[in-house]
């Protein structure tokens, strides 16, 4: 069973840093893409960053470069974005996914807000 459990969100002031965290379980993490998303109220769910199995590759959304960097423990089953000089517009709910034969499977997410 695919389970993807994200955790390290919070409330944070603007230029602050957050760690997040997805640890994965059911599958075999460590030959697959693994993809942040983000879905802020009353928008679609965008895609912030994703890094391929081995980490060599990653890209991110124009909003989010150089200020978000996303990482992985193969060994951990783990997927991390450290997310820094936080803006309000990245207000949202942060969700861990993995696309497996065609098919998306996503965290319940963890929500980051924004604010002075």
């Amino acid at each position: 069973q695919v389970r993807l459990v994200e955790s390290g969100g919070g409330l944070v002031q603007p230029g602050g840093s957050l760690r997040l965290s997805c640890v994965a379980t059911g599958f075999r993490f460590s030959i697959n893409t693994m993809r942040w998303y983000r879905q802020a109220p009353g928008k679609e769910r965008e895609l912030v960053a994703l890094i391929t199995s081995t980490g060599v590759t990653t890209n991110y959304a124009d909003s989010v470069k150089g200020r978000f960097t996303i990482s992985r423990d193969n060994a951990r089953n783990t997927v991390s974005l450290q997310m820094n000089s936080l803006k309000p517009e990245d207000t949202a709910v942060y969700y861990c996914n993995v696309v497996l034969y065609s098919m998306d499977y996503w965290g319940a997410g963890t929500q980051v807000t924004v604010s002075s």
